[in-house]
């Protein structure tokens, strides 16, 4: 089995508020198939990018945090799966079922 993230890329300004109850039962179906499947190792949501923390190392070693996210971009993470699937195929298949369920663009990448 290969581990696989599935990661929701959201717009930098999206509203989590816009999501409908159906929306939410279409997450929760998914989930409850992908652990049936045995396929789902984690899931976790994210909170918006206002909410994150960005490490970089600076001069002498020394670590500098700010607020926001590393990158400054029109979209970012805003939640995820890692599951275990037998290749890519699968991996594709869950993917674009949770791009239909969350509404948003998947995308899907192997770990070392």
């Amino acid at each position: 089995m290969t581990r696989y993230l599935v990661a929701i890329h959201r717009a930098h300004d999206y509203d989590p508020s816009t999501e409908d109850e159906a929306m939410g039962r279409e997450i929760s179906a998914l989930n409850v198939e992908m652990v049936e499947a045995g396929v789902r190792a984690f899931v976790g949501g994210l909170q918006p990018t206002s909410r994150a923390k960005s490490l970089r190392l600076g001069p002498g070693g020394q670590v500098l945090v700010t607020d926001g996210p590393y990158l400054e971009t029109k979209e970012y993470v805003g939640g995820f799966w890692v599951l275990e699937t037998a290749g890519l195929d699968e991996a594709l298949e869950w993917g674009r079922r949770a791009a239909i369920a969350c509404k948003a663009h998947v995308e899907v990448r192997p770990f070392h």
